[in-house]
């Protein structure tokens, strides 16, 4: 596929020639995570700084087209048809990212685990829309839509309610689904399915879970994610909406039961290293964690 040729000096952007970042971008850092070949950030929001000069750039750029929450990244002569959606997007065998995030939760990413019955789990949700629950059914029957806390309970019900599946959220949290047919209480792990466990995690939000399935996955929610800018496992000091003593309280708590090779936010990247040094990483996290202070929320203190 050939890029139309520009004038020299003419940014592509201000010409229409071919793919860029409209002004509507938050700075979720969703593009960067699934185009960071192509896509960088500038100026507080995600900026596309080279054409694709291959197919595999090219596939890049439509994933974080069809995951952008704003659709704000866009290419003059080309629509974003159905053929061209690579999601559910597999990350191995088990797990596949959702895409499509949704403008009610930020745009934080949601999965699907599937478990070795063959049914599958959704974690957080992308937007709704009956054609996108159409694509992740026809990977099979999905049994229950797994809240990680408050800020991505969006469209669980109406997921929930489409799939015939089980709804859960933490009693924290449960004002942001009401409905929930699952609530958990306290802090004491609860068994979900064969294989996989909730770990309630207060700190974030007042309602946090993570999820871990298999030894092998943790779903995060926002409670801590993976930096490209420190390489590390952090938490998301800066938008800790409840309180960063009650989160160092619950990792202290919960660290030494957990052990997990992929680590899978709904805010920040994914990143998968063997069981041992994930470990390692999250007792450091938790002595980090027990030093910070509560601020001012500040989104823009994030460097993803």
């Amino acid at each position: 596929m050939t890029e139309k040729l520009l004038p020299a000096g003419v940014p592509e952007e201000e010409a229409g020639g071919g793919w860029h970042v409209d002004a509507r971008c938050t700075n979720c850092d969703v593009a960067r995570q699934l185009a960071p070949e192509v896509i960088r950030e500038r100026n507080g929001r995600a900026e596309v700084f080279r054409q694709p000069e291959n197919e595999a750039q090219n596939r890049q750029l439509y994933a974080a087209a069809f995951a952008c929450h704003t659709r704000s990244i866009r290419h003059p002569a080309r629509r974003l048809t159905p053929d061209l959606d690579p999601f559910p997007l597999a990350l191995d065998d088990t797990v596949q990212l959702c895409g499509h995030n949704s403008r009610h939760t930020a745009g934080a990413n949601s999965y699907l685990l599937r478990r070795p019955a063959g049914h599958l789990m959704m974690i957080d949700t992308p937007r709704w829309s009956s054609g996108l629950a159409d694509r992740y059914e026809a990977l099979g029957p999905v049994t229950d839509v797994l809240l990680t806390h408050r800020d991505h309970a969006a469209h669980g019900r109406r997921y929930a309610d489409r799939f015939g599946a089980r709804l859960w959220i933490h009693e924290g949290d449960l004002e942001a689904a009401p409905d929930a047919d699952r609530i958990m209480r306290g802090t004491d792990p609860v068994e979900i399915g064969e294989g996989v466990t909730a770990y309630p995690l207060p700190g974030h939000t007042r309602g946090s879970v993570l999820y871990l399935a298999d030894t092998r996955y943790c779903f995060s929610g926002d409670s801590f994610y993976w930096s490209r800018t420190t390489g590390d496992l952090e938490v998301a000091a800066s938008v800790t909406w409840y309180s960063i003593v009650e989160l160092a309280a619950s990792l202290a708590r919960t660290t030494p039961r957990l052990r997990f090779e992929w680590v899978l936010p709904g805010h920040g990247d994914r990143k998968q290293l063997p069981a041992g040094e994930m470990t390692r990483r999250l007792g450091q996290l938790t002595a980090r964690t027990r030093e910070l202070r509560p601020q001012p929320v500040d989104f823009t203190a994030l460097r993803w």
